[in-house]
């Protein structure tokens, strides 16, 4: 039998809401701003949402919180749900967006108004921080803030039909300048800005700040159980004073750690700047940590969700090793990758006890971890390509492979003994390796043992393809404690390799495709792939730090 997984915190208040009767459903919704695109920290939010409801025979709802026209576009709206949907999650009919409800918020406000607890402030947006006061002082109370309903119900319907400037006036909600929670203090709840929404075009001028549409969109949804990230717990109070003044539902906020991960920003500000500066080649550039770049660089969403699984639900913030991330891709792409054979720093070898123009097949299993994978056959010829760096003309200890005078095998064909090397007379490089084979020496027909097996490629069968090799984007562990996290970018983050060849069954490899090199790494089709010509991006070495760890601990 089976033992029992344990709970997280998340988990066990729920069940407490629904054994008091607070609850008699569960209700969760994933609500992201489309202001950029989704990256692995919104994957630990995204699972955990959709996963919670599941586990309750619940509901999950995609709402975009897109109340300010100046940073959100339909462009992000359209990756959001991709990359939901590429995580396995399926929201049904319920995809919404908080502006939908500017309507109904807008009568919210002015539902405050009319009960006194709301007012239209025209101190300016500096004058407003200067008033809120500090953690250790008290602010002060506006001097607009004791206009009548009757005023401010004018005004506020004056914003809403652009008769204010920018910055000329706002809507607060009227609660406790003297609160010890400075979120508390008449926050702004309404703002003028005078800019076309992606959706409501310019309908509107005046927008609601997302402590006021977010609360109520979860109110208006019937959500039960808002889940979010830590940042927002000083929030909750807020969240809570408006559901109780105006919420039709009465949902329950509960906050849990968000995710970092080493040689990573997860913030999308900083992951703007990465983009519009030029240091990556946009969103889903396979180095960052949008779930764009991860997809393309090769990740798969049973690997991510793996991920999000593992590191769990806490009220403790950590620091995750990158590693395990990278464990978890390892681990699903060595059950599922097909294996291939690529060259990337071509060397020449000819077999000289061969015949020009000799051909044979040879047969390799597509994928050792899948019975059911199969295997297919390899042309094997009197010329091929090797990797340089399988071949020294003056070895050091302990290197096995290829050097004047020994053997190797070439995987899943014959031992081939190094006999002379031909140079460039201008530069001195190693253009060819001349080799003779042992033709009892087949695999799978011979006993005889060799300390090292390299993989090859028939030159006359290859294909070229351009291949890059990515490194993490930053070369510190925790670039957030940078002074500039731009200066702790890693210059190596990118090589990019030309003239690389490759199986000939990878000629039709399919954008997405993810196959192991055999002896190299995990290699994804990149979207550049052109007929004739395909772009492989290194998803993740073979060599697992992670792997080792755990088996310490379990040792």
């Amino acid at each position: 039998m089976q033992p029992k997984e344990p709970k997280n915190f998340i988990e066990k208040l729920i069940e407490e809401d629904l054994a008091s009767g607070r609850y008699t459903r569960v209700h969760t919704r994933f609500p992201p701003e489309p202001n950029g695109y989704l990256h692995i920290g919104h994957a630990k939010a995204i699972v955990l949402n959709f996963s919670i409801a599941e586990k309750y025979g619940g509901l999950c709802n995609l709402r975009m919180d897109d109340t300010n026209p100046l940073t959100e576009k339909q462009e992000y709206v359209d990756a959001a749900i991709r990359d939901v949907r590429w995580l396995g999650y399926d929201w049904g009919d319920r995809l919404y967006y908080a502006s939908d409800y500017f309507e109904k918020l807008y009568e919210f406000a002015k539902e405050l108004i009319k009960k006194g607890l709301a007012y239209v402030d025209d101190l300016s947006p500096e004058e407003i921080r200067q008033y809120r006061g500090t953690l250790t002082e008290p602010g002060r109370e506006s001097p607009y803030r004791n206009r009548s309903v009757e005023e401010n119900l004018e005004l506020f319907e004056r914003m809403k039909n652009g008769e204010f400037e920018e910055g000329q006036k706002v809507l607060r909600a009227k609660i406790d300048m003297a609160s010890p929670n400075l979120n508390m203090r008449d926050p702004v709840i309404y703002r003028i800005i005078k800019a076309s929404h992606y959706r409501t075009g310019d309908r509107w001028c005046i927008y609601p700040t997302y402590d006021f549409a977010h609360p109520l969109s979860d109110a208006i949804e019937g959500i039960t159980h808002s889940l979010c990230t830590l940042e927002f717990e000083d929030h909750r109070p807020l969240y809570e004073w408006f559901i109780e003044r105006l919420g039709p539902t009465k949902p329950r906020q509960i906050e849990f750690a968000r995710l970092n991960i080493t040689y990573m920003v997860l913030s999308k500000r900083k992951l703007t700047r990465l983009v519009e500066e030029g240091h990556v080649s946009g969103w889903d550039d396979p180095r960052m940590p949008t779930l764009a770049g991860l997809r393309r660089r090769g990740y798969t969403p049973e690997a991510i969700r793996n991920f999000c699984q593992m590191i769990g639900v806490s009220k403790a913030q950590s620091l995750v090793d990158i590693e395990l991330l990278e464990h978890c891709l390892r681990e699903d792409l060595n059950r599922r990758a097909p294996r291939r054979m690529a060259v990337l720093r071509p060397l020449r070898v000819v077999i000289d006890n061969l015949p020009e123009g000799y051909i044979e097949e040879v047969e390799l299993e597509n994928n050792p971890e899948d019975p059911e994978a199969g295997k297919r056959k390899v042309p094997f010829t009197r010329e091929l390509y090797i990797d340089r760096d399988d071949f020294m003309e003056e070895p050091p200890p302990k290197f096995y492979r290829l050097a004047p005078g020994r053997e190797v095998r070439l995987k899943g064909a014959y031992i081939v003994r190094c006999e002379r090397i031909e140079k460039d007379p201008q530069t001195g490089e190693i253009k060819t390796i001349h080799c003779r084979y042992d033709p009892d020496s087949r695999s799978g027909t011979s006993t005889r043992k060799t300390k090292a097996t390299i993989h090859w490629i028939s030159v006359s069968h290859s294909i070229e393809a351009e291949v890059r090799l990515y490194e993490r984007l930053f070369r510190e562990p925790n670039p957030e404690e940078c002074e500039d996290f731009i200066e702790c970018l890693n210059p190596n983050s990118l090589e990019v390799l030309r003239g690389c060849r490759v199986e000939p069954s990878l000629a039709d490899a399919g954008v997405g495709d993810v196959f192991q090199f055999l002896r190299v790494g995990y290699f994804c089709v990149d979207p550049d792939s052109k007929r004739g010509m395909p772009v492989f991006n290194r998803a993740v070495t073979l060599k697992d730090e992670w792997a080792k760890i755990r088996q310490k601990i379990r040792l």
